[in-house]
């Protein structure tokens, strides 16, 4: 059973919690990450409590960790403001929010782990740099799948978050509708002109990191064009795909997808697997 750290407040939209509570009883919590690694994974923006636990329980299932790894799901109401895709201006209120939330928390109960990384989707990346950025406790690895968030967030907003980070990887698609259009269309409305003005940045999940990369950042990170990874692919609520065997890594553009059944998935834990380690 997937252990989760929930900021949430409502099942359904709703304000952040006033503290961040723990699904399994936080004396048996504390005792299970003691002495272990601690991979939290969360989720992105317009998903709900239940929909947030589906999706990180059938994924963890795919991940092939270490036997001293504890995993955790982190929730939190990306659904409060987002309805049908990114509210721009707003954007970034919430997810702040919450990060500040959850580094008070990991720096308050988390100091017996062995290590603690990171791994989040679209929105996520924001929550989980914002409590990085405050966070006392070191972080082993973050890893940024389809990141909602702009393209030169870890050399200017969170740089100094990244650079608490021992290795940082990021996965993109060029193909990810959702950010291909919300990115700039939100860039647009918050009074940013066009692409080429200083001001106007892409995603970090649609393009990559802008240069400079961090020092500590892992290439490569374009997933294949040709493999049509959409934003929903990441995470699935379907039942969970057979493991994809580890180490791998992103091949070249051209190379032949996978192909099983809800693979993609499958894919993105297992090259989680391997940044994890």
């Amino acid at each position: 059973m997937t252990l989760f750290l929930d900021a949430r407040l409502s099942a359904v939209g709703g304000n952040l919690a006033a503290a961040v509570g723990i699904h399994q009883g936080t004396a048996q919590f504390l005792n299970d990450i003691r002495g272990r690694h601690v991979l939290i994974a969360t989720h992105g923006f317009n998903v709900d409590r239940a929909a947030g636990i589906a999706s990180l329980s059938n994924w963890e299932r795919l991940l092939q960790l270490p036997p001293d790894t504890v995993f955790l799901g982190l929730l939190w109401p990306g659904d409060s403001i987002w309805r049908h895709g990114l509210d721009y201006p707003d954007e970034p209120r919430v997810a702040n929010d919450a990060g500040r939330l959850v580094a008070s928390f990991l720096d308050a109960n988390f100091g017996g782990a062995a290590s603690i990384s990171f791994v989040s989707h679209s929105l996520g990346a924001r929550v989980i740099l914002a409590a990085i950025s405050k966070m006392h406790l070191p972080v082993r690895r973050a890893i940024l799948m389809a990141g909602a968030i702009d393209d030169d967030c870890l050399s200017t907003e969170f740089k100094a978050a990244a650079a608490k980070i021992g290795r940082i990887s990021v996965l993109a698609s060029r193909q990810d509708k959702v950010l291909s259009s919300a990115f700039p269309l939100g860039n647009f409305v918050a009074g940013i002109i066009t692409e080429g003005h200083p001001w106007w940045h892409a995603a970090l999940g649609q393009t990559g990191p802008s240069i400079p990369y961090p020092n500590n950042f892992q290439s490569p990170f374009m997933i294949p064009d040709n493999w049509g990874f959409e934003h929903g692919d990441y995470l699935q609520l379907d039942p969970p795909a057979p493991s994809i065997l580890v180490p791998i890594d992103i091949p070249a553009n051209g190379y032949p997808e996978p192909g099983a059944k809800y693979w993609q998935a499958a894919w993105t834990a297992a090259l989680s697997s391997t940044r994890f380690r």
